[in-house]
């Protein structure tokens, strides 16, 4: 039975815990063991602005120049359907949906940057809370459309954050979304040189249409992971991270079968950082990559950073244009669709 919210509830400091807090004003829920402290925001997206690993006091979340901030708080000095996500974007990581990527219409429904729930306040239960064992289950309803989010989040007793979640249209028609992930990483955990592991043989499908100035692969070139085609007629080698000023790119990942993994190595603090999850649901990984070139909004060279996001569909051009290319999904009348996804940290060569 889930526990209501605020109730009191008797306090445990070992083994997996749960802490109900605050973080710039916004409600939020700690699950943590030995090993991890995830944060995740509540009043916001159900945003993860932590992911620490404790035995060597490293923060996996690369947060932006501008930080966690409250979009209930103020208002733009500018509203536009970009700075809905961008002007509040802390960094770590979001829920996406229905609308993956640029502003979008469809159906006379006008969608922001990146959809409808990142933005949103979550309802939370607790709905596990022992000393091996501690889970949170988030819910949202979109405003725009009819649909209903409900994920758990789960940690036990090792390094491994558990999700399980489904959304269901909760209407009478079929609906197309877009659903993904938008993780992100960066500094102090990643640096130039680090490596992001993938299956070979992955299909490298370049983003169409503008990134960033001086694009590092060729006009319309597909690769094969880890590499893609670059302008001059060599190749580029997408696993090794960058130096600072390498102009932006962004390519799309396919191929993975029905279990998508990657995992991205650091290399300074000799961590790792694995992510898996059902490639039936999503079988895209948008793999955006932000060096510092973008001088220009909302970056203006600030930041050094990779997004690794697992999603239904592309491109990163918005709901209508992934109707288009036949990659959006269409839930049917009432249909509940599932999704599982796991975050493991270890260290490198532990147990090799």
């Amino acid at each position: 039975m889930a526990t209501p919210r605020y109730r009191h509830r008797p306090q445990r400091n070992w083994g997996a815990r749960i802490h109900e807090t605050t973080v710039m004003g916004m409600a939020a829920v700690v699950l943590e063991n030995r090993w991890l402290r995830v944060t995740v925001l509540v009043g916001k997206g159900s945003d993860i602005v932590e992911l620490l690993y404790k035995p060597a006091d490293v923060d996996l979340v690369w947060l932006t120049a501008g930080g966690v901030r409250d979009p209930m708080s103020s208002l733009s000095t500018s509203p536009d359907l970009l700075a809905t996500f961008a002007d509040h974007y802390p960094g770590g990581w979001q829920e996406i949906f229905p609308n993956g990527g640029a502003p979008s219409a469809v159906e006379r429904a006008q969608f922001g940057q990146h959809g409808e729930v990142a933005n949103l306040p979550w309802d939370y239960a607790i709905v596990a809370d022992h000393e091996d064992e501690v889970a949170v289950t988030f819910t949202v309803r979109t405003q725009k459309t009819p649909f209903r989010i409900e994920k758990t989040l789960r940690l036990a007793s090792d390094a491994t954050l558990r999700l399980h979640e489904a959304v269901t249209n909760e209407s009478d028609l079929p609906l197309p979304a877009m659903w993904g992930h938008h993780l992100t990483f960066g500094g102090p955990f990643l640096a130039p040189g680090d490596r992001v592991r993938l299956p070979n043989g992955l299909r490298v499908i370049p983003h169409d249409g503008p990134v960033g100035s001086d694009p590092r692969r060729a006009a319309g070139a597909e690769g094969t992971w880890p590499t893609i085609p670059g302008p001059d007629g060599a190749t580029v080698d997408l696993s090794t991270l960058p130096p600072r000023g390498t102009p932006s790119e962004l390519v799309y990942l396919h191929g993975f079968g029905d279990e998508g993994a990657y995992s991205v190595e650091s290399t300074r603090h000799g961590l790792t950082c694995t992510i898996g999850w059902d490639a039936r649901v999503m079988p895209y990984c948008w793999y955006w990559q932000e060096f510092g070139a973008i001088t220009g909004y909302p970056w203006y060279g600030r930041h050094w950073n990779i997004g690794l996001e697992p999603f239904s569909s592309f491109p990163t051009d918005g709901l209508a244009a992934a109707i288009d290319n036949g990659t959006a999904m269409t839930l049917a009348p009432r249909e509940r669709r599932e999704n599982w996804l796991t975050v493991t940290v270890g260290e490198i060569g532990a147990g090799s």
